[in-house]
């Protein structure tokens, strides 16, 4: 799955798709794994809520804010990016039940974007039975 966000950072909800990789698999039991393949991306599981989102970000601002990075010095500008993506992670692995994806009460898949504007890619890989 290609991921190109009109923002440089977002949150964009990949449940939707996920749950259809995971009904074109054929895997009745098993997992799926969802991993941003991109060093400033990143995904992870939470509610699908517009505050929360909101207070998630503005979490990740504060531990790692825009700013002078050494990171910098190479003539990049993106070293809160990087640090974001650490702080979120840049995989989950979740379950296949009974054909389906098996996620808990409000649980949603992120994915989560911190210098976008451009192709990157998500990996889906189902495996079981």
């Amino acid at each position: 799955m290609v991921m190109n966000t009109p923002k440089r950072k977002e949150l964009v909800n990949i449940t939707d798709e996920i749950a259809e990789a995971v009904g074109k698999s054929g895997i009745k039991e098993g997992f799926i794994l969802v991993s941003a393949m991109h060093i400033t991306a990143g995904v992870f599981v939470n509610d699908e809520e517009t505050g929360l989102k909101k207070d998630i970000m503005a979490l990740l601002e504060r531990l790692a804010p825009i700013g002078d990075y050494e990171h910098h010095k190479t003539g990049e500008d993106n070293g809160d990016a990087h640090l974001k993506r650490m702080l979120v992670n840049h995989q989950v692995t979740l379950p296949i039940t009974k054909g389906k994806l098996d996620l808990g009460p409000w649980e949603q898949v992120f994915y989560a974007e911190f210098d976008g504007q451009r192709q990157k890619r998500v990996i889906l890989k189902a495996l079981g039975e």
